[in-house]
């Protein structure tokens, strides 16, 4: 960064910190939530009233926002009450450029969304307290089946437009429960299966008005990917349902009609890592721009993007970002953020240890931590091992193509034979340095759920090759040419490929365990993809074996327990039982049945979305649900560990997370907006 620049930000935000209020830092603020303010509390709390700065060099970000309005003043920008952050350690400076990595669109992403994600509340960094964000405040009814959420006053798109409640109601009712844009919303957006009753009390009001007791609807939002509002001032206008005329408006901008319009910014997921319009197609966004329309759709994020390829992608600061330090300057103090696309984690581990990336965790596995340790002070960065709530997994197709493999998966001996034959010692010791500890999975996180007994977390994961040769047996698979291999009933051969992708699972880890299913007569070989590939073939249902991070913590299973029933998860985790879903959602039409297990399984999670998490009677039907997962074993735990948190110590008021994981949506409850680049006296573009 220019030190002219560094020197007149530094100088503006000193001068700011000598205004009428206080420049307070550190979590002993006195708020009534740690680290943020409501302005009027903050006001209140220090006599004062606050005065506002803005980044110098917000009107050039601005200019890079394709279709952006002329900026307006830093007044009509941030909402009458924005949310104050007391930094974690200063107050930061404004400029630079956050330097990262993912692995492509869509893929190893999770790290730098979630430096700029904002949604209604958010987890504390405790990851216990649910927070303002977005919401200003909430109030549930005594039997959790009406939310009223109150929003920000003079609140705004990042287009400058009005941002309130019926944004909200817009994308509940016209977007996730319309079946041209969404073809299927998720469950944890339903309540007793059925919609939500979602409307507007006023401007600044919404209200949820549920089917049954559903206490952890709110607190879904603490740590979901998914933004429950979308720009109506643009979308709307095109909604074949709300405006007349919408299919022709469209047409004239050069698509089919107004839905196709509509998934063009939206993307048909509420997934925001979909490829942007800027990527989809480039004549497309040009139309849109000389039209009056963005390039993208208006966003609440701190950061927005600008340069999107097959490469990576470049986001500048929103200037209507609603977020502001204790002294008034409007966040994020970061100018921008350059994520590259690299796939390959030899190269992305060479760019690390060159200190060519200021964060990174999704994807650096254990066995990197070595190299990047030996190398740390060249590379002038720091690397701290941190506990993981989710551990690699294994688990077979349970409606594999292959009919006689499908028979096979579905015999409780054979998984349990599978698990046994697995050495996690082994695995430990190669893969995490000894550093973990072999677990079965439970579906809940077995280190911080208070009914998750050890019982549970050691079943089954003993390493017994005669044991599961004996098990194998009863399974019915056998060598029947005595090659030393075991063949299916049928006598063909009896092989497995395990396909994997380094973002979800180590190298070691599978090598080992091919190695252990061979050595028991399950001829197993292993093969590397990217995370795209895994993900497109175990979601077509192509893939026999499936490796993937699984487990969460019990305050996110409270509220959403995708989970727990087939197929186990959504398009980025573990999927198993695809057709057994599929004759779900087509209630019963296509695919295949179910076992009766999952009916049970159906019956207790409905039940247990109803109940407070951390209740006497959430905890017992928790622990029912545990050993039933134990009991079923369709997922199998192997080790779990740390894993590397990389960090440029450039980087200022960075907080090391208490747990390396996606689960809490990685660095969403740290604060992001916070950081500053310059830390230890070095700058970045």
């Amino acid at each position: 960064m220019n030190k002219l620049l560094i020197a007149g930000a530094t100088a503006l935000i000193s001068s700011n910190v000598l205004a009428n209020c206080p420049a307070i830092t550190g979590q002993d603020a006195g708020g009534k939530y740690p680290h943020i303010f409501e302005r009027a509390e903050y006001e209140a709390k220090q006599s004062c009233t606050l005065t506002f700065a803005e980044n110098p060099a917000i009107q050039s970000l601005n200019d890079r926002i394709a279709g952006n309005p002329d900026l307006m003043p830093l007044a009509k920008r941030l909402p009458s009450e924005p949310l104050i952050l007391a930094p974690y350690n200063k107050i930061g400076m404004y400029g630079g450029t956050l330097n990262g990595i993912s692995k492509a669109t869509e893929s190893g992403t999770s790290d730098l969304l979630s430096v700029r994600h904002v949604n209604l509340v958010r987890f504390s960094d405790d990851l216990a307290t649910i927070v303002p964000n977005v919401a200003k405040s909430w109030q549930w009814n005594d039997t959790f089946t009406v939310l009223k959420v109150n929003l920000r006053k003079g609140h705004k798109w990042s287009d400058g437009q009005d941002f309130n409640a019926h944004d909200i109601a817009f994308w509940y009712n016209n977007l996730l429960m319309d079946t041209n844009v969404i073809k299927k919303p998720k469950d944890r957006f339903l309540s007793a299966g059925k919609p939500v009753k979602v409307e507007v009390l006023n401007d600044t009001t919404v209200q949820f008005t549920m089917n049954e007791s559903t206490p952890g609807f709110l607190d879904n939002f603490a740590q979901d990917y998914a933004q429950p509002f979308q720009p109506k001032h643009l979308l709307a206008q095109f909604h074949p349902e709300l405006t007349k005329g919408a299919d022709k408006k469209a047409q004239a901008l050069g698509f089919d009609n107004g839905y196709a319009l509509i998934n063009f910014y939206y993307g048909q997921s509420d997934w925001k890592d979909v490829p942007t319009p800027l990527l989809k197609d480039k004549a497309a966004t040009e139309r849109l721009v000389k039209a009056g329309l963005t390039a993208i759709a208006p966003s609440l994020e701190s950061y927005l993007v600008v340069e999107e390829s097959l490469e990576g992608r470049r986001l500048v600061a929103n200037p209507y970002f609603f977020q502001v330090d204790t002294a008034g300057n409007q966040l994020p103090y970061i100018n921008e953020i350059s994520e590259v696309f690299i796939g390959d984690e030899d190269i992305q581990t060479a760019k690390l240890i060159a200190g060519e990336v200021d964060y990174k965790a999704q994807a650096v596995n254990l066995p990197q931590a070595p190299v990047l340790l030996e190398n740390k002070e060249q590379g002038a960065y720091e690397l701290a091992l941190r506990p993981t709530i989710a551990q690699t997994t294994i688990a077979f197709n349970l409606t594999d193509k292959n009919i006689e493999k499908r028979a096979v998966f579905n015999n409780i001996n054979f998984r349990r034979a599978m698990s046994v034959a697995m050495n996690r010692d082994q695995i430990n010791e190669i893969a995490y340095f000894g550093l973990g500890k072999p677990t079965q999975y439970t579906g809940f996180d077995a280190d911080t759920t208070p009914f998750i007994s050890n019982e549970l977390k050691n079943s089954w994961i003993q390493y017994d090759p005669k044991m599961a040769a004996k098990l194998l047996d009863k399974a019915g698979v056998i060598d029947q040419n005595n090659d030393g291999l075991r063949d299916l009933s049928s006598g063909k051969n009896f092989e497995l490929n395990i396909q994997y992708a380094t973002q979800g699972t180590p190298t070691e880890l599978v090598e080992i365990i091919a190695n252990n299913w061979t050595q028991v007569g399950i001829k197993t070989t292993i093969k590397e993809v990217t995370s795209d590939e895994y993900r497109n073939s175990q979601t077509a249902n192509d893939l026999s074996v499936l490796s993937w991070v699984m487990g969460r913590p019990l305050a996110t299973l409270a509220s959403n327990v995708e989970t727990l029933l087939p197929p186990y998860g959504s398009f980025f985790d573990l999927r198993t039982g695809m057709l057994w879903a599929q004759h779900r959602d087509t209630k019963g039409t296509e695919g295949v049945k179910p076992p009766a297990t999952v009916a049970k399984m159906k019956k207790m999670t409905d039940e247990f979305v109803t109940l407070q998490a951390g209740s006497d009677a959430s905890n017992k039907l928790g622990a029912k649900i545990a050993q039933q997962v134990v009991d079923d074993l369709y997922i199998l735990g192997t080790v779990k560990a740390v894993s590397p948190v990389y960090r440029s110590l450039s980087l200022g008021n960075f907080e090391i997370p208490k747990t390396s994981s996606y689960e809490f949506y990685r660095m969403y409850p740290y604060l992001a907006t916070q950081w500053y680049l310059g830390a230890n006296g070095m700058s970045q573009n």
